[in-house]
């Protein structure tokens, strides 16, 4: 089993991604929460041709990725949850939470070092948050980002239905929550509880620094909660709160493709600095 899932994560993962994209996509211009600034043959192209970067790079990097990592932690005994005597679907459930809790982290840190802040603006960077937004980091920001994973599996010992599950969770989540879609409150406070939603995720992409800082969970939204770095709602409302980055958001030309990638190598005088 664990062999079949490896063989075929890329058709599985690309898949569910391209489905979520696709279904998000036309929820969004059928029932959008913010009018858009720039139609989407301005930001799109840049946006997706930055999903195929990180595609190329992760797999020239990374060939069998957090998938091959669990497999072989499966064959060697690495790992707490492979030293433990529980039923499959407990170890499951124990490492997505886990891997969970590790991206939340994750998040906190790229906002709190300097250096790894200028890689995450990039995706803070875009001046609407929407579907394509959810696909829109950094290429090194995406092999760091694979690189903790890839230890937190060896640590933990996740095993391949885990990893398989949580990665297309992740993607499939990342695109909702990103998404320009309009949800009925009821709904949406209601569902914050479970999922991280757009109105809750869309505060963290504020360019007030109190709500920068706040939001970080992409799937659950517990952490946020537990480890008080939740903020209900947005300072001046959803419709008329400002998104991006001082100082790079109110330029077209950085959304071209090269100025994207060159944003963490340049010094930004107006964007804040984590402290």
């Amino acid at each position: 089993m664990s062999e079949f899932l490896v063989t075929h994560e890329v058709l599985l993962r690309g898949s569910s991604f391209l489905l979520v994209f696709l279904l998000m996509g036309v929820i969004e211009w059928g029932l959008p929460r913010r009018q858009r600034q720039y139609p989407r043959r301005v930001r799109w192209p840049s946006n997706l041709a930055i999903v195929v970067l990180n595609s190329v790079a992760l797999r020239l990097l990374f060939p069998l990725a957090a998938m091959g990592a669990s497999l072989q932690a499966e064959k060697a005994g690495w790992g707490l949850l492979n030293k433990l005597a529980l039923s499959d679907w407990a170890s499951v459930i124990l490492a997505f939470l886990t891997l969970d809790f590790a991206i939340y982290l994750q998040h906190r840190l790229f906002h709190r070092v300097p250096m790894l802040w200028k890689l995450h603006r990039m995706h803070h960077a875009d001046p609407e948050i929407d579907v394509s937004t959810g696909i829109r980091f950094h290429p090194i920001e995406i092999i760091l980002s694979m690189a903790i994973k890839m230890l937190v599996v060896w640590l933990i010992g996740a095993p391949p239905m885990s990893v398989l599950l949580f990665e297309i969770v992740l993607n499939a989540t990342s695109l909702f929550n990103h998404s320009n879609v309009r949800l009925p409150e009821r709904v949406d406070a209601k569902l914050r509880w479970m999922l991280v939603t757009p109105d809750y995720h869309r505060v963290h992409h504020s360019r007030i620094r109190q709500e920068t800082d706040s939001n970080f969970g992409f799937n659950l939204p517990w952490w946020d909660r537990l480890f008080g770095t939740y903020l209900p709602q947005p300072e001046l409302g959803h419709l008329e709160m400002q998104i991006g980055v001082i100082g790079l958001s109110d330029k077209r030309e950085e959304l071209g493709l090269g100025h994207m990638l060159t944003q963490p190598f340049r010094q930004i005088s107006s964007d804040r600095s984590p402290e």
